[in-house]
This record gives C-alpha cells, sequence and structure tokens, in this order.
C-alpha cells in the first residue's frame, strides 16, 4: 500500500501552499502543499494544530467522573466517549461480571442514536454540498443554506432525522449534549414506558428517510462514475468491531482486519489484547499519532476505520432494509472491499440505516423498560472499552489505583486510526488536480472533500508530540512585558530577555 510523500529534497526551491482551515469538520487542521517550479506536488500534508492532553489531566481524578469527563473532548461525538469511558470503568465496578442486560441496551439505544444524529449532521450539512453542487461550486452556496434552497425537502429531512437521534439522547441523558446516564456498572434511569411509546411513533419515518437517503448517497456516488471512484481511491485494510456470527456490532465484539482484497487479517481479536495488535508513530509536524498493526510496521500496517471499514468488513448486517443496502454496495465492489473515499458516504448512510432499524427492534423489547440497571462484582484495577462511533473505532483504556483513581488513560480515536490514509486522500488528490494547474478555490476545495469523506474529529485526535510548545508572557498593567517564560518541544526552558517585539510561537519548524 502507498504512504504519503514526506519529503521534499530542496524546500528552498518549492511554492508552499497552505489551505488553512480545513473547513466543514469538526476542530482545527490545515494542510500544506510544496509544488516545485513545474507546479508538481513534491509533498502533500494533513497537519492537526490542536493539543487535546486529556490523557493527562484526567489522570489523578476519580474513575467514576471519568465517563463525564472525556465527553468534553467534543461536542459532536460526544455520547461515543461517554459509552467507550463507561465500558472500559465497568471493570472497576463488576470486574469480569456482566452489566444488567436492561443497562447494556440502554447503552445501545443510546449509542444508535448517537450515530444516527452525528452520520445526519455530516451528510446533510457538511458533505452533501460538494456531492449536490459540484466542488467548484460557489462557495457562498455550497452549504447547508444552499441546500436548503435549493433541495428543501431534503435538507429538512436531515434536520429531522438529526433531530431524533438528539431527542432520544435527552431522553436518555437529560440533555442533548454532554448529558449523563451511562455510568461504570450500569445506567442510571430506567426508561418510561410513554418515552419508549414516543420513539416508537415517531422511529418509522425516521427509517424511511433514512432508506431515502441511503438510495440518494448511492446515486450521488455512482451517476458521477469513474470521477468519483478514481477519487481518492486507494487500496487499505480496514478494521472495526465484529460479532462472533460476522455481523457487524456497534457497540461490543472482537477486532476484525481485512485486507484490500477481502481477505482477513485478523479476526475477532480480543480488544482486552489491543496494545499487542495496534502500535502508534509520531511525527514532528502534527499532533495526530499513526496507528499501524505492529505485524506490519508503520509503513504497511495502516488501515481505515470508520462506516467504509464497517460495511467492508461485515458478513452481514442485522436488520433486513440496511442488510440489502450493503449487498448491493458490495456488488459494486465486486465483492471485495471498496476503495473509493467518497464512497464513505454510501457506507455512512447504511450505516445510519441500520442503526434506525436497531432503534426500532430495541424499542420492541420489553427489556428496554426494566428497572434492573446497576450490578458490582469483584472490581478490577484495569478497564479497557472499545465501541464503534460514528468516525470508526474507538478505544479507551484506564488503570487505578487502590483508592479509585486514574493513573494511566489512553484513547486512540476514531480519526486518529485514519490518520494515514487521510494524509494519503490528500496527495493522491493533490498529485492527480494540482500538477501544472493554475491554484483555483475549486481545486483546493477538492483537497477537503478528500479530508471531509472521513467525517474527521481533528479536536478529539490530538495527541501531544513529547512536550507541548510554551510561551507565558508577564505584562504589567501599563502593557509593558516584564518577563517571557517558553517551553519548547524538547522540554528544555528558557527564559527570554522581555521585549515588546511579537515573535512567532510556536517556532517555525516546530509544531505546525
Amino acid at each position: 500500500m502507498p504512504r504519503p510523500l514526506e519529503t521534499a529534497e530542496h524546500p528552498e526551491t518549492l511554492q508552499r501552499v497552505v489551505i488553512e482551515p480545513v473547513s466543514r469538520v469538526e476542530g482545527h487542521g490545515k494542510v500544506t502543499l510544496l509544488l516545485d517550479e513545474h507546479r508538481r506536488v513534491q509533498q502533500a500534508r494533513l497537519h492537526i494544530v490542536e493539543f487535546r492532553g486529556f490523557e493527562r489531566f484526567i489522570q489523578g481524578r476519580p474513575y467514576w467522573e471519568v465517563p463525564t469527563l472525556v465527553q468534553r473532548l467534543c461536542g459532536i461525538c460526544p455520547v461515543s466517549h461517554l459509552l467507550a469511558a463507561s465500558k472500559a470503568c465497568d471493570a472497576f465496578v463488576v470486574g469480569d461480571g456482566p452489566v444488567p442486560p436492561t443497562a447494556v441496551k440502554l447503552r445501545r439505544l443510546l449509542h444508535a442514536a448517537q450515530v444516527v444524529q452525528s452520520n445526519a449532521l455530516h451528510f446533510f450539512h457538511l458533505a452533501s454540498p460538494d456531492l449536490l453542487f459540484g466542488f467548484d461550486d460557489d462557495v457562498a452556496h455550497r452549504n447547508i443554506l444552499g441546500v436548503l434552497q435549493d433541495r428543501r425537502e431534503l435538507g429538512l429531512q436531515g434536520i429531522k432525522i438529526r433531530k431524533f437521534g438528539q431527542q432520544v439522547i435527552e431522553i436518555l441523558t437529560g440533555k442533548r449534549i454532554h448529558g449523563t446516564g451511562s455510568v461504570p456498572g450500569g445506567f442510571t434511569q430506567p426508561l418510561s414506558t410513554e418515552k419508549r411509546a414516543w420513539m416508537r411513533a415517531e422511529i418509522g419515518h425516521i427509517i424511511d428517510w433514512c432508506a431515502q437517503t441511503t438510495d440518494l448517497a448511492r446515486d450521488l456516488f455512482l451517476q458521477n462514475l469513474p470521477a468519483h471512484g478514481d477519487f481518492a481511491s486507494f487500496p487499505s485494510m480496514y478494521m472495526s468491531l465484529i460479532r462472533e456470527d460476522g455481523a457487524a456490532d456497534l457497540y461490543d465484539g472482537g477486532l476484525r482486519v481485512k485486507d484490500a482484497d477481502g481477505g482477513i487479517v485478523v479476526d475477532h481479536v480480543d480488544v482486552h489484547g489491543y496494545e499487542d495488535l495496534i502500535g502508534e508513530e509520531v511525527k514532528s509536524w502534527t499532533y495526530m499519532k499513526f496507528p499501524f498493526l505492529r505485524a506490519m510496521g508503520p509503513e504497511h500496517g495502516w488501515y481505515r476505520v470508520g462506516p467504509l471499514a464497517r460495511i467492508n468488513n461485515a458478513t452481514f448486517l442485522d436488520t433486513p432494509r440496511a442488510e440489502a443496502a450493503r449487498v448491493e454496495f458490495m456488488a459494486f465492489g465486486g465483492g471485495k472491499p471498496v476503495g473509493a473515499s467518497l464512497a464513505q458516504h454510501w457506507a455512512r448512510m447504511i450505516d445510519t440505516l441500520h442503526c434506525a432499524e436497531v432503534i426500532a427492534a430495541l424499542l420492541d423489547d420489553d427489556d428496554i423498560v426494566g428497572t434492573d440497571l446497576r450490578a458490582t462484582g469483584t472490581p478490577k484495577q484495569e478497564g479497557i472499552g472499545v465501541i464503534e462511533a460514528p468516525r470508526g473505532t474507538l478505544l479507551h483504556h484506564y488503570r487505578i489505583n487502590d483508592d479509585g483513581i486514574i493513573t494511566h488513560a489512553n484513547l486512540i480515536v476514531s480519526t486518529t486510526h485514519n490518520n494515514t490514509a487521510m494524509n494519503e486522500a490528500v496527495r493522491q488528490v493533490a498529485a492527480t488536480n494540482f500538477d501544472g494547474r493554475a491554484l483555483s478555490e475549486g481545486l483546493l476545495n477538492s483537497i477537503e472533500v478528500a479530508i471531509r469523506a472521513y467525517d474527521p474529529c481533528l479536536s478529539c485526535a490530538t495527541h501531544a508530540v513529547g512536550q507541548m510548545p510554551l510561551r507565558i508572557e508577564l505584562v504589567d498593567g501599563g502593557g509593558e512585558l516584564v518577563d517571557v517564560l517558553c517551553r519548547h518541544e524538547d522540554g528544555v526552558v528558557e527564559q527570554l530577555a522581555p521585549t515588546s517585539t511579537p515573535r512567532h510561537w510556536p517556532p517555525s519548524g516546530g509544531a505546525p
């Protein structure tokens, strides 16, 4: 599999093109391209410029606070972090024992609603303007307002689908964003029969709308072949959770990795052994790490996660309309995994339809209104929780001391898993579209289209590389700079003479 081009032999002769910020994604990132004198792309990189630090500052906190704390990583996918952390922290309450079935089903209901609302936000608000109007459409029109103007019914359906998902989240957690509900060992409150009845009355419309949008995503992809099929298309491996019978499972299961030809690389790997399976590489020009399969190394061991991986990896989906859509999707690939980045949108809507049908099935299960919600057992001091977040495989790993205080935390989030793939998508589009051509807004947007296909959550995904560069300035009441203290990426602390001349920070050549 190709690796993104990362070096340029003579940087002093190259023209640097910067796309900053990358728009219509969650978080902040930029793309840099280096072009030679013939305007050929010599280097293409996606830089993630945010620093997260959650692994550090939750250390020293009691474990029961962690599921609520880590939600603050993001306002788009907080439920994903709540559930992954809850699953990890279950070990500190029940050990190897089970969480009550009703609590698990309420978590699954919450998770499915989260995927529905997040996927709807991405497809309708962030991705559909490019697919409906073209990459070169006027930037003032190429947005959700343009969709509502030209395709009002479609835009309103997207808003209603997302609203339903958020309403379910609010019912279960008390708030649409950053609520509570799932806790270590179970769930906090039962679902009332009245709220269950309301959801059952609404879910039929949601399933129909998700099915219609799945057809639309398919048609938008297929009607512009081969361009859409070739756009940012490359072979890779795919990783996702899988049930024992091979069905896709977004809440639990073992890890499956397929290669570009559909061959099984590893299957049903216990998530508690993730450290033996996955390593992480760091690079000096981004705060986001590069995961890889240890057995294959960084060069060949990278993979993709997310809706495309879930659909490519699944032996089947356990709901009828989504399974029919999956069969059609796989037929397009001739039975092999589909590698086109823009096929993510088609896969994402199959994923959304599947979750809507899962919600309906859960609401038909009388366990969902049960009252046995919490369990205890023989506690352990290490817990690992893995789910399939909207953007892909999400992993939380914690250790505690005898007082229940977090002593170790590691998170590998979906966008981090996709880091190499996103950089490869950028490189492919840059090499294909930019070589020798004059720059235009449409060309620059094509780079962003490739990134947006992965629905990255950049604030979730960042890690510090070494020490975070830090500059502290002491200013007196009159606005005069009194003292300056800098900590560099290598950890060296330097005290500088006070000066009123602004200094670029971080230094060029340091963190982006």
